[in-house]
Parts: structure tokens; C-alpha cells; sequence
């Protein structure tokens, strides 16, 4: 990925970023979003967040399954299957096939 941060993560930080907080006023009285168009930036922001780590999670599902079918002859996996398997890495890793 040539060092770069990924996009969903660039996207997070930017949305974050964007969302307005006030400060906390006092002990008593709590910070908080400006207004709840920035409270929709963060949850989205934390989204994007929480689908990349599942993203990368499935990844490493995908490619331990490919390592495992170059040692398994007579795995039951149709051909099919492995497909959509290697297109799904190339489409997540951005590969051309």
C-alpha cells in the first residue's frame, strides 16, 4: 500500500476533524458536539473506523484461505469460489488481475 494511510482511515480522520466540539464549560457541565450535523460527522467517522478493522479482518480470512488451498488438493471449495475469493483481495488491496 505504499505507506499511505488507507482511505477509509483518511476519510475518518478527516470527518473527525471537521466535527465541531465545545469545550467543557466546567466540572459540572460537559463539552459536546456543536450541533448534531457534528455529531453524525464523528459516528460516521467512527463507522468508517469500524469497517475498516472488519475489512482488514476479512482480508486476513481471505488470504489465510488462499495460503491453505495451495496445500489442500481435495479442499471441496469449488473453483467458482475461489474466484470470488482472489477478486475480492485484488478489489480490496487495489490488484489488478
Amino acid at each position: 500500500m505504499n505507506g499511505q494511510k488507507p482511505e477509509a482511515l483518511r476519510l475518518a480522520e478527516y470527518l473527525f476533524e471537521s466535527a465541531q466540539f465545545h469545550p467543557q464549560l466546567s466540572e459540572d457541565e460537559q463539552g459536546g458536539y456543536a450541533s448534531e450535523f457534528d455529531m453524525v460527522l464523528d459516528e460516521a467517522a467512527a463507522e468508517l473506523r469500524r469497517l475498516h478493522e472488519v475489512n482488514a479482518e476479512l482480508m486476513q480470512i481471505f488470504k489465510r484461505i488462499r495460503f491453505e488451498q495451495c496445500f489442500v488438493c481435495e479442499c471441496g471449495i469449488e473453483d467458482a469460489t475461489w474466484e470470488l475469493i482472489e477478486a475480492n483481495i485484488a478489489k480490496a488491496t487495489g490488484e489488478q488481475r
